[in-house]
């Protein structure tokens, strides 16, 4: 880690959910580094282990666990094995979340004779479940785990750091429902902030721009490795005419998880996107 961005996160023990991708293991590292306890939830325990044990191959401070974050029980036991074997969670992370295929449109603009076209999945084709599962996944998914893991953040006054998105203030074509769902998130942010600013707790939020995942990979790059139609658009809309990189988010992080450095920011969604949220496009 670059030695400007290294912060003492001794003594704090942080549970990231969602923590086993590729911008969640990113994150782990990074906590790691800084000297937290770090808890990596995954929906697929093998998965979330693995990413922990290549992070810490002592599985001192860093450990993976297996939970859906729609399951309201399994959060409960992983808390309780969390604090067993790390200590009580001060720094709750919710990361986890996604898209939805049947939850996007194909094309950017509908156009007359769409609805005939039966190789357009358009707004009308929007699938009810698929658009109900994405809400759940992003929005309940943020929810459940702040009420589990909250009541050890209340005993701690620790923090709260969701992952919202910079679609949530300017909603991309195609993605309706995912754009709607990070607005949500959002939303919720700055609720817990008012809500839980009495006993101590803060609640703020990073916003990330475009960045490589394993979910998006194929939609922003050729099999050649040369950017499809989509990602050139993205990267003439991005003043610093990049994808950001996992270690982007590392410095914004860091900073929210000190109580020293951000002890009094509260409620605030930080968008981290190279300056597309800012450019109007001429």
């Amino acid at each position: 880690m670059p030695e400007q961005l290294t912060m003492s996160l001794e003594g704090e023990t942080v549970v990231i959910t969602g923590g086993s991708g590729v911008l969640g293991t990113s994150m782990a590292e990074a906590l790691f580094q800084a000297g937290a306890q770090v808890a990596i939830i995954g929906r697929k325990a093998e998965k979330a282990e693995a990413k922990a044990a290549e992070i810490d191959p002592q599985q001192k401070r860093c450990l993976g666990f297996g939970a859906d974050v729609l399951n309201k029980n399994q959060l409960e036991a992983v808390r309780e094995t969390i604090a067993e074997n790390l200590g009580a969670c001060t720094i709750l992370i919710n990361g986890a979340g996604g898209n939805h295929p049947k939850a996007s449109t194909s094309k950017e603009r509908f156009e007359d004779g769409d609805l005939e076209k039966k190789d357009v999945q358009s707004f009308f084709d929007l699938e009810e479940n698929a658009v109900n599962e994405l809400f759940q996944l992003n929005f309940t998914g943020t929810l459940l785990p702040t009420q589990v893991f909250g009541q050890d953040l209340i005993k701690n006054k620790g923090s709260i750091i969701n992952i919202s998105s910079m679609n949530a203030d300017r909603p991309l074509t195609k993605i309706p429902a995912y754009s709607g769902a990070k607005a949500a998130v959002s939303n919720l942010t700055q609720w817990l902030a008012v809500h839980f600013a009495p006993v101590g707790v803060r609640a703020n939020a990073i916003s990330p721009g475009f960045f490589l995942t394993d979910q998006n990979r194929s939609l922003l790059l050729n099999e050649d490795g040369t950017y499809t139609e989509r990602a050139n658009k993205i990267i003439n809309q991005t003043p610093e005419a990049r994808f950001g990189e996992p270690e982007d988010l590392t410095g914004t992080l860091l900073w929210l998880c000190s109580k020293k450095a951000s002890g009094f920011v509260n409620g605030v969604i930080i968008p981290v996107d190279g300056g597309f949220s800012a450019y109007s496009g001429v």
